[in-house]
């Protein structure tokens, strides 16, 4: 098993991750101690999916080994002294090191009391039995496989399994991240771990709002969101969050167009103006409190709703496009995606995108210098002339610069 598992660590890394592995387990065993490679790389290992991000755990001091492996690379090492972690930075990866430890939970959805501990320890307050392997990066044991839940079982079945009875009762965010890794890897709920997710439902309100908010934006930034929001429709997990999410077939359409968007900024903004679309403002602005979302966010979503509000107006015969400008102005784009893309009316979807793709660019070819030169008074008549030449803009009046300098002498002329 140890030397497949050398061969296969061989295959899937890279020369420059190989080589700083091999050193770390060396350095490791120098200080008496013992280095593993855990976590979500040995499941990609066994999937043949790319991982950049690495874990690894010592059974020692994670910081004394983080410090003796940055300083020779002179790489960039991010020290956290209160969890005796830390980050090493690499050109094209990153290595997170941590000291084995072992948890224990005081009560449902309390944070865990954390001692320092072995491997087994380690591995046994993960959450899936697929996250929950390790590969020892000692000389001597190089790509030796400790399997203690039957992680590769589980991964050549295509299973997700928690580790024991009371996992989900013990942190219920674990609900969402059994829902992520089902549908990212294609995989299914073992047996009894959808029987004990569907009791945990009601310990999802002991978890604190901002772990909850971590894990729904964690769902939204998935390849596929709509996947995992659909499934977490139909267990019941959306309907805990607020009774008018919903991960169906509109939404599942509407975030398949979202990714077709020639840069639309922010994806996961977006989806999130999407998944609220439905909402009142009421009901919207009852989620962003509820869990905390940072002012940007919630911004972007009650965006979304009022710009909304306005589809009938935008629905008008005949509008100039500087009332077009006006209803959107100020508005960010996600907003305004967010309702090309969910708008049932064609002429709304049109007006939507001449906005977003023409309209918002356009700016009067005149500086304020220009004008001043040109004679324009300082005082209000200077910002209304401002004002009425990107107005003639918007509308087609003026086109070329000497066409502005006309109409700005007429308008001195009047004055």
């Amino acid at each position: 098993m140890s030397e497949n598992l050398c061969s296969q660590l061989k295959r899937y890394l890279s020369k420059e991750i190989l080589s700083v592995l091999q050193d770390a387990g060396t350095q490791a065993s120098e200080l008496g101690q013992k280095l593993f490679l855990v976590g979500g790389v040995v499941r990609d290992l066994f999937l043949g999916r790319p991982n950049f991000d690495l874990d690894v755990v010592v059974e020692g001091d994670a910081i004394e080994l983080a410090q003796k492996l940055a300083h020779p690379r002179q790489v960039k090492a991010i020290v956290h002294h209160r969890f005796g972690t830390a980050k090493l930075y690499f050109a094209d990866f990153s290595l997170d090191i941590a000291t084995a430890r072992r948890e224990t939970y005081s009560c449902p959805g309390a944070l865990p009391d954390v001692q320092l501990g072995s491997i087994t320890d380690d591995l046994f307050r993960r959450d899936f039995s697929i996250n929950a392997m390790a590969l020892c990066l000692a000389p001597e044991q190089f790509g030796e496989l400790i399997d203690l839940y039957r992680g590769e079982a589980d991964i050549k079945d295509r299973v997700i399994r928690i580790l024991h009875p009371n996992s989900f009762i013990d942190d219920a965010t674990r609900v969402f991240r059994a829902i992520r890794y089902e549908q990212r890897l294609n995989f299914a709920l073992e047996t009894h771990t959808a029987e004990l997710l569907q009791k945990a439902l009601s310990l999802i309100e002991t978890v604190s709002r901002d772990r909850i908010r971590h894990e729904l934006m964690l769902m939204v930034m998935e390849e596929y969101p709509e996947r995992a929001l659909k499934r977490a429709g139909e267990l019941g997990v959306l309907r805990e969050l607020h009774p008018s999410l919903r991960g169906d077939g509109w939404i599942g359409e509407r975030f398949k167009q979202a990714r077709q968007l020639d840069k639309p900024g922010s994806l996961a903004v977006l989806y999130l103006c999407l998944l609220v679309y439905h909402f009142t403002l009421g009901e919207n602005e009852q989620v962003m409190v509820r869990f905390n979302f940072p002012k940007k966010l919630a911004e972007a979503t009650q965006q979304t709703l009022q710009i909304k509000a306005k589809l009938e107006h935008l629905a008008k015969p005949e509008l100039k496009p500087t009332t077009i400008y006006r209803l959107l102005h100020g508005f960010v784009p996600q907003a305004i995606y967010a309702n090309m893309l969910a708008s049932e009316a064609d002429i709304v979807r049109q007006r939507l995108h001449w906005y977003l793709a023409k309209l918002r660019y356009v700016k009067p070819l005149l500086t304020g210098d220009d004008l001043k030169k040109l004679g324009v008074p300082s005082g209000p008549s200077f910002g209304d002339v401002l004002h009425n030449l990107h107005e003639a803009r918007l509308n087609g009046d003026v086109r070329t610069r000497q066409d502005e300098e006309k109409l700005v002498r007429r308008w001195l002329n009047n004055l």
